[in-house]
């Protein structure tokens, strides 16, 4: 009996040692999700500017731009997959490589190949578990991204949009990537990047309408200019999303987490004064049987 109290205790002190950590981690989460939730609302007006400016040379000139004119032939799809690089953040990744393998089944149905490019440890592993090749990865401060980082993403995709397809390259780019909606709702998303999709971060309204330009040099010139800060400022904003959903993820866990653990103690803790119980009843039993024995 007393080495089952013991064993109680064991588990008592290990589970509220854990349920420390937890607390901890979701004290950090909780703290750092304002700063990216402010870095998400940062990104728009810039996001918003160059969107509507892409927009307006696209629809105002009549070029035949490849980064703006759909293909006819679509051979092979780039997909970039954003997860994160540590864990304890529930289902979060999952759900995104789970969107993605959806995507992937979805394109290889159309009959097309898919070239898969990962951001975040999270999706290294699992395609490296799985011996998957992919074109390119990317890893370290997913949850606080850089620009920096955005940049070098965008300029590999839109290496390999413009290589043919005999040389590995793709015809079009899609990013699977964490929508960030609410402290409780974050959603898999999938976005097409390439060929232009023109999708404003936020809805515009009615009266809000394209300004018009003239162009000095020629529209190509300028779209040129313009597209692949285009490009590097919609990863840029999916990477910022994806963030806000991770910190929220994990804090949601980690709370999850540190409940659970703190109904563990209370189990234990029960168990542990039931043992004790049992056990000083044994004793008193053992005591009366003896001083029974002695008077007879």
């Amino acid at each position: 009996m007393g080495a089952q109290i013991r064993v109680y205790r064991q588990k008592i002190a290990s589970t509220t040692s854990m349920r420390k950590i937890f607390k901890a981690m979701e004290l950090i989460a909780t703290s750092r999700i304002g700063k990216a939730r402010a870095r998400v609302a940062a990104s728009l007006p810039y996001a918003n500017a160059i969107t509507r400016a892409v927009s307006a040379v696209a629809s105002q000139s009549e070029i035949d731009h490849p980064l703006t004119t759909e293909p006819e032939n679509i051979r092979r799809a780039a997909v970039l997959v954003i997860t994160s690089d540590r864990g304890l953040a529930g289902s979060y990744s999952a759900s995104v490589l789970k969107q993605a393998e959806g995507l992937n089944e979805l394109l290889r149905a159309e009959g097309k190949e898919v070239k898969t490019y990962l951001v975040g440890r999270k999706a290294q592993a699992y395609f490296d578990f799985r011996g998957r090749s992919y074109g390119g990865v990317w890893t370290g401060g997913t949850d606080a991204p850089e620009f920096a980082t955005a940049q070098e993403i965008g300029a590999t995709l839109l290496k390999d949009f413009a290589t043919d397809y005999e040389e590995d390259g793709v015809d079009e780019i899609h990013v699977v990537y964490t929508r960030f909606k609410s402290m409780v709702t974050q959603e898999p998303t999938v976005i097409r990047l390439l060929p232009l999709e023109v999708v404003d971060e936020q809805p515009a309204s009615e009266s809000d309408l394209l300004p018009l330009y003239e162009f000095e040099p020629e529209s190509e010139q300028v779209l040129d200019a313009l597209l692949p800060r285009y490009i590097e400022s919609r990863i840029f904003a999916a990477m910022l999303q994806a963030a806000a959903s991770e910190l929220a993820a994990r804090q949601r866990a980690m709370k999850s987490a540190g409940d659970n653990a703190t109904d563990l103690i209370k189990k234990y803790t029960r168990l542990r004064n039931t043992a004790r119980q049992a056990e000083i009843t044994q004793e008193l039993s053992e005591i009366v049987a003896g001083a029974d024995a002695l008077a007879s």
